[in-house]
C-alpha cells in the first residue's frame, strides 16, 4: 500500500449511548463509501465528555459499543480506530480506544496514559483523575505498508510517547481527542504539527463536534498534518468527515531530505559537564 485514505469522523455526540453508537456506525459506512481505508472516531464517541458521565456510560470490552465497531469493520472490510469509550474493568474506569481490522477482530486496545488534569485560571478546570484510571502501555498496530501509533487526547502533549512510536517504526500517529475552547485554539494544531515535525510522521487528531448546549465544549477542528508539518486536511467545529490521502512514501522522502533520524545522538550531559 503506497497511499492510505483516512476518514476521520467529527461526530456529534448526545446523551443517548445507543443513538451515539448508531450514528457512528452510519458515519463509518459513509466514510467507506468515499473510499476510506482507515476510519477513526473521536474521544468518547458513545458518551458525553465529563467526569460525571464516565462512570455512568462505562461498559466492559467487549460490550455493546465495541461489538458494533467489530460488526461495522467486518461488514465494510475496513480498519476502524474506535475513538474511545469509558471502559469498566477491575472495578476501575479507563478512557479506552479499540482498533479493529477488516475481519472484525480487535487488534489493539489503548488506555489513555496521561489523564487530563488541568487548571487554567479564567479558562477551564478539569480533572479526569476524579473518575478515571490511567493506562500504562504503548499501542501500535500494523496495516499494509504502515504502522500506526495510538494516543488519546492529552497523550499528544507528551513528546516522548510520539518519539517512542517513531522508534517503533510508525508512519502515522493517530490521536482521538476532545480539546476544548480554551486549550484548542492555543495548542490543538500546534501540538499536532510539533509531533509531526519532530518525528517526521503523519499526525491525525479526531475531535467530536462542538455542542454548545453541553457542559463541555469541544474545539472540533479535526486535522491531519504531514511529515513536513503542513496541515493537509481540517475542518471547523460542526459534525462532518475529514478525508486525507496519505502518501506513505513521503515519510521516507522527508527523512532523506532532513535526516535527523540518521544523525549521531550527542551526549549532552557529557558536553555540559565538560
Amino acid at each position: 500500500m503506497s497511499t492510505l485514505r483516512l476518514g476521520l469522523i467529527q461526530l456529534a455526540v448526545g446523551a443517548t449511548k445507543a443513538d451515539n453508537v448508531a450514528r457512528a456506525v452510519s458515519k463509518i459506512q459513509e466514510a467507506v463509501s468515499k473510499g476510506a481505508q482507515l476510519v477513526a472516531l473521536p474521544e468518547c464517541f458513545n458518551s458525553p465528555y465529563g467526569t460525571s458521565y464516565f462512570p455512568k456510560y462505562a461498559e466492559p470490552i467487549p460490550g455493546d459499543s465495541t461489538n458494533a465497531l467489530s460488526k461495522a469493520a467486518k461488514e465494510h472490510g475496513v480498519y476502524i480506530v474506535g475513538g474511545s469509550i469509558p471502559e469498566s474493568a477491575d472495578n476501575k474506569v479507563y478512557n479506552t480506544c479499540t482498533v479493529w481490522n477488516p475481519q472484525g477482530e480487535m487488534i489493539a486496545k489503548h488506555r489513555k496514559i496521561h489523564l487530563f488534569d488541568i487548571d487554567v485560571p479564567g479558562g477551564i478546570t478539569f480533572k479526569e483523575s476524579e473518575t478515571l484510571s490511567a493506562g500504562h502501555s504503548f499501542t501500535t498496530f500494523d496495516m499494509p505498508g504502515c504502522k500506526v501509533g495510538v494516543g488519546i487526547c492529552y497523550d499528544i502533549r507528551f513528546a516522548e510517547l510520539a518519539q517512542i512510536y517513531n522508534q517503533m517504526g510508525c508512519k502515522l500517529l493517530l490521536y482521538p481527542g476532545a480539546f476544548n475552547t480554551t486549550t484548542g485554539p492555543a495548542h490543538w494544531e500546534l501540538l499536532q504539527r510539533g509531533r509531526a515535525v519532530d518525528n517526521q510522521v503523519y499526525v491525525a487528531a479526531v475531535s467530536p463536534a462542538r455542542d454548545e448546549s453541553a457542559t463541555y465544549h469541544a474545539w472540533g477542528h479535526t486535522t491531519v498534518v504531514n511529515p513536513w508539518g503542513e496541515v493537509i486536511a481540517t475542518t471547523e467545529h460542526e459534525e462532518g468527515i475529514v478525508y486525507a490521502d496519505l502518501d506513505l512514501g513521503y515519510v521516507e522522502k522527508v527523512r532523506d531530505m532532513v535526516p535527523i533520524g540518521k544523525q549521531k545522538r550527542h551526549d549532552l550531559y557529557g558536553i555540559v559537564k565538560k
